[in-house]
């Protein structure tokens, strides 16, 4: 799995219906795969953030670069890079308890 197959599927709690789209149970509708880019829209990278506040984690950024989730922080080019590069570090870190995700 890819950084944005472990987001989708670990903190938005999507499945992956066929090879190019996901589900969204709580909504229930479908998002292409194509069309869900955190790393490049902000939009979509903010959808991680009230995903993550929901579970229970605080989010600070420093506006441009970083961004924290909790104690985890990590940086990217954009604040979406840095987000998804954060939101990642919490849904591969192998020390948390998988069943909260």
């Amino acid at each position: 799995m890819n950084k944005i197959e472990i987001i989708a599927r670990r903190i938005l709690g999507w499945k992956l219906n066929r090879w190019d789209r996901w589900y969204d149970f709580e909504k229930e509708q479908f998002i292409p795969v194509s069309e869900f880019q955190p790393e490049e829209n902000i939009e979509h990278a903010m959808l991680i953030v009230e995903r993550l506040k929901e579970l229970g984690f605080s989010y600070k950024t420093n506006g441009t670069s970083g961004a924290c989730f909790g104690d985890v922080c990590e940086t990217g080019e954009t604040l979406a890079q840095a987000i998804t590069n954060a939101a990642y570090s919490v849904a591969d870190n192998s020390s948390i308890d998988e069943g909260w995700l």
